[in-house]
């Protein structure tokens, strides 16, 4: 299953936009993107919750296989701390691999998780021998059927001894959150200390989404960027500026005058994929 994301991350610097259904999926796939990130914040956000791990793993495999079901496209999934210990690491990464994805990525922190562009204090970790121990559960459970990606919340010289530890593990890429690193330099040193590619999250108003341009990233060994956050922040706008307007009185149709065209929308959806199925597989009216 990981093939085909395999071949792209060898070619080049691969982008994939953060999405949370069916509906997003198929939008990003049209807009040309070549993977998708099942993002857990998003996949939170869109439950009503905040990134704490408050929903469940069968929540977020649900929203996964919702993804999946809409695009063919090669899928990141964001399976938070496993859910559990090593145990439960293992088949948590078991599921979501039988589900499809072509690569997943487990954080270093406690659970529940919480988001630490959300928080101002340092997020509590397990001790390395324990991250260890899930990420090498993990690839025993899942073989060669996901990439495995190994993301740490620590930073600084920890971050780095943690990076090799984790590709001892099993773990084929590394993860650095926004706040492991501060300069560029730094992350080029993680790559340099783990002898494999990094993934980088150019989380919407961090300093990583300013400064990694496409030439910095495959400069520093980035082959995977993760784009989590921009178009939930962006539909999120709209919807609230769209609820504000109508719940102020507005007319609805001078509200619908400013967004897509309800004919777009139609095609986008695949309405005429289904009638074209209709009309090949069901009994001619009449």
């Amino acid at each position: 299953m990981a093939e085909r994301l395999r071949d792209l991350l060898d070619r080049d610097l691969v982008l994939a936009p953060g999405v949370w259904d069916g509906l997003t999926a198929r939008m990003a796939e049209q807009a040309g993107f070549p993977a998708l990130c099942a993002s857990g914040f998003a996949i939170s956000a869109a439950l009503g919750y905040p990134d704490t791990e408050l929903y469940t793993m069968t929540e977020n495999l649900d929203a996964v296989r919702r993804i999946r079901e809409a695009s063919p496209l090669p899928v990141i999934a964001d399976i938070d701390t496993g859910y559990g210990n090593a145990v439960n690491a293992a088949r948590t990464g078991r599921r979501f691999a039988e589900a499809g994805v072509q690569a997943m990525f487990m954080e270093d922190q406690e659970a529940p998780k919480r988001c630490p562009i959300c928080v101002g204090d340092p997020v509590p970790l397990v001790d390395e021998e324990t991250a260890t121990g899930k990420i090498r559960a993990v690839r025993d459970a899942v073989g060669d059927r996901a990439v495995l990606i190994a993301r740490t919340d620590a930073a600084g010289d920890a971050a780095l001894r943690r990076a090799e530890a984790y590709v001892a593990a099993g773990a084929d890429m590394i993860m650095p959150v926004t706040k492991t690193f501060s300069t560029v330099e730094e992350w080029a040193k993680c790559r340099e200390v783990a002898g494999v590619p990094l993934m980088a999250t150019l989380t919407a108003s961090t300093w990583v989404e300013r400064e990694f341009t496409p030439q910095v990233m495959r400069e520093i060994g980035v082959r995977l960027a993760l784009l989590p956050t921009q178009i939930l922040l962006a539909a999120a706008g709209a919807v609230r500026t769209s609820l504000s307007r109508l719940a102020s009185g507005e007319p609805p149709a001078q509200v619908s005058a400013d967004a897509m065209a309800h004919h777009a929308f139609v095609d986008l959806i695949g309405f005429a994929e289904v009638e074209a199925m209709q009309q090949r597989y069901l009994p001619a009216e009449g």
